[in-house]
């Protein structure tokens, strides 16, 4: 491929195996389609799903997608830790190679227009599709997730930028745009118990995110990294918490630098970091930064690159970290 957009849908299904293969299947006999990365999530109840394609292809596939998506998923039985509000929650176009984020935002109202349309489903447009600037972040469109759906949308401001203006309680509402690439990186974290350590993980992310926290007062109080989103979460069956967080420029904040903070965060809350996970794909430029960072400068290899910042990220702790089906570079 000359020409290729990432496309990396999150549904909210990560615990029944046979709807995400049914789901994913769907793209895997479209020419012009990559399907690179299927990550369910059990205790998020997500699964992230990383395919790339043409430009020409691409909205078809994504359509087809979402339209086995909302068949297969039940939101109004949907329950998990990861905030969402649709079957679909949000699905972003990413340039990869022979594209522009012009093209991005013009194939993502394609899509978001026959979703919205033809599977009668709301859909709001985020990042650099945005309509007005107060849809710019998903977060600020996904507040009080899809439980708050019935009232928000009866509101004339939250007035879909597609589909119908009212609540749909088996698909929910979706997020659709173009953005960079981002970094879905999480940081585990224990101490005596899984209550504790949700917490301490809660404080931590609260700290670090650029949004920061309010006070009491009202007054908010900013986080210590740039260019990152995050929360803190449970991961039941690992007994420990996570420090979820989106990396939306790596070049900003890298992940050598997010993990090397919150070391010296959870250190003085007597918890402990056991290492940390990558959600989806990363390309292998953020790898090298990192491995920079932990090589004090000094050039090496690739696979040495590659090495290095598993080991000192700790990227084996909760499953293998397998480079050729998690580096982008590598894989198109």
């Amino acid at each position: 491929m000359n020409r290729i957009i990432e496309c990396v849908p999150n549904i909210s299904e990560g615990r029944d195996k046979n709807k995400i293969e049914l789901i994913t299947s769907v793209l895997k006999d479209i020419k012009g389609i990559k399907l690179l990365n299927v990550e369910p999530d059990a205790d998020y109840n997500r699964t992230v799903i990383t395919f790339v394609g043409e430009p020409e292809v691409i909205v078809d596939a994504g359509f087809r997608f979402f339209r086995k998506a909302v068949e297969l998923i039940d939101m109004s039985v949907h329950k998990g830790e990861h905030p969402r509000m649709g079957a679909v929650d949000v699905f972003p176009f990413i340039p990869v190679r022979g594209v522009t984020m012009e093209d991005c935002v013009r194939l993502s109202k394609e899509l978001a227009s026959r979703v919205g349309n033809e599977l009668k489903i709301p859909v709001y447009l985020y990042e650099y599709s945005a309509s007005t600037p107060q849809r710019k972040n998903l977060s600020d469109i996904r507040k009080g997730e899809y439980e708050a759906l019935p009232e928000k949308m009866k509101n004339p401001e939250f007035k879909p930028d597609f589909g119908p203006s009212e609540f749909i309680p088996k698909s929910g509402a979706s997020v659709i745009g173009a953005r960079q690439f981002l970094i879905a990186y999480n940081v585990n974290i224990f101490r005596e118990n899984l209550e504790t350590s949700v917490k301490v993980a809660d404080y931590i992310a609260k700290n670090i995110r650029e949004s920061g926290y309010k006070l009491p007062d009202g007054t908010r109080v900013a986080g210590r990294l740039k260019a990152v989103k995050g929360m803190g979460v449970e991961l039941k069956q690992y007994n420990i918490a996570q420090v979820s967080m989106n990396l939306v420029d790596y070049n900003t904040t890298g992940m050598h630098t997010a993990f090397e903070l919150i070391k010296e965060y959870a250190a003085k809350e007597s918890a402990e970091v056991r290492g940390s996970e990558i959600v989806g794909l990363i390309p292998f430029d953020a790898i090298k930064k990192s491995a920079l960072f932990y090589s004090g400068g000094r050039e090496i290899t690739e696979k040495e690159a590659i090495n290095l910042v598993i080991e000192r990220l700790g990227l084996n702790y909760l499953y293998p970290f397998e480079p050729e089906k998690k580096v982008l570079d590598l894989m198109v």
